[in-house]
């Protein structure tokens, strides 16, 4: 049994119960009636108390006290060490002769139900650019069109239960963030062509030099709008030096993606939009809000456009 700590009569409202009774010398009618519970049950957990201390209020395991049908302890330790070996379940039991469900049990017991990986992941390298500008992070995300009466999963919570199925098509959240001072810029297009991934680019120009701060490098991943001539002649045009990152590797260009999940979660499905046009008007709000007002970690809970001096 585990019950949550602050339930009425979890943990916390045993002691409490008991306090009552000791301390505040409440009777047992009177403790039941505010706890809601019988008299039985207030002098079961004042008697547990005092025969004990405060970590007999403590929920009580449920599990027997002997397993004797549990597996034997050396058996087991031959279990560990030919999973060490990095056998498989379905082998470790042919092995020992074995049934697949008790070697399965022991190696969930001691968290080994999966094997471990034979290389640990590659150490995180979080970085900054030092000064506004120096590097923006260029992306996108597909969204589905909304139209009246469709409703998906994403407001619903429940994967089961739809809205009507039509074909409505899709549009694309275009994001471009800074890195050192994580303002960011976005916009909704038909698609993500090269000559969209163009005009988007000028307009997130436009917008970061209206607040001061001059772009010196675009990051992108490798996506067919990214490496085309005309996306290559929009930079040169600008100056502006293009860094790509390494294939299926998105975390390179991590705020961008952390931004995009940001956008959805705050902005895109945090509520029923109308129709595709009614969430493309919250978007202009839902980004002012997030330059000037919403709080980021990276910054001590002071918004982007602290960075900037503004």
């Amino acid at each position: 049994m585990d019950s949550h700590k602050n339930a009425r009569l979890g943990f916390a409202g045993r002691v409490c119960l008991v306090q009552r009774v000791l301390e505040d010398g409440w009777s047992g009618a009177e403790t039941a009636a505010a706890f809601h519970v019988s008299e039985r049950t207030v002098w079961k957990w004042v008697a547990r108390y005092q025969a004990g201390d405060l970590s007999a209020l403590c929920d009580a395991s449920s599990r027997p006290h002997d397993s004797p049908r549990q597996t034997a302890p050396r058996l087991e330790r031959r279990i560990l060490a030919l999973r060490a070996q990095r056998l498989s379940g379905p082998r470790i039991a042919d092995r020992l002769g074995l049934p697949l469900s008790t070697v399965g049990d022991v190696l969930r017991r001691h968290g080994l139900g999966r094997l471990p990986p034979l290389t640990s992941p590659p150490p995180i390298i979080r970085y900054e650019r030092e000064r506004p500008g120096e590097l923006l992070h260029v992306d996108s995300k597909k969204l589905g069109r909304i139209e009246a009466g469709t409703i998906g999963h994403r407001i619903t919570g429940n994967r089961a239960v739809r809205g009507r199925r039509q074909a409505t098509g899709w549009e694309y959240l275009h994001v471009a963030i800074d890195d050192a001072s994580r303002i960011a810029y976005a916009a909704l297009l038909p698609d993500e062509t090269a000559a969209s991934a163009v005009a988007f680019l000028g307009q997130a120009l436009a917008f970061l030099q209206a607040l001061g701060v001059t772009v010196e490098a675009v990051m992108t991943d490798n996506a067919f709008c990214y490496t085309q001539r005309t996306y290559a002649a929009m930079l040169a045009q600008h100056g502006l030096r293009h860094l790509r990152t390494r294939p299926y590797t998105p975390r390179t260009n991590g705020k961008a993606e952390r931004f995009i999940q940001t956008a959805l979660r705050e902005w895109a499905y945090v509520k029923p939009y109308r129709s595709s046009a009614h969430r493309a008007g919250a978007l202009a709000p839902f980004l002012t809000s997030y330059n000037t007002v919403r709080p980021h970690t990276a910054h001590g809970r002071l918004p982007p456009v602290s960075r900037l001096g503004l």
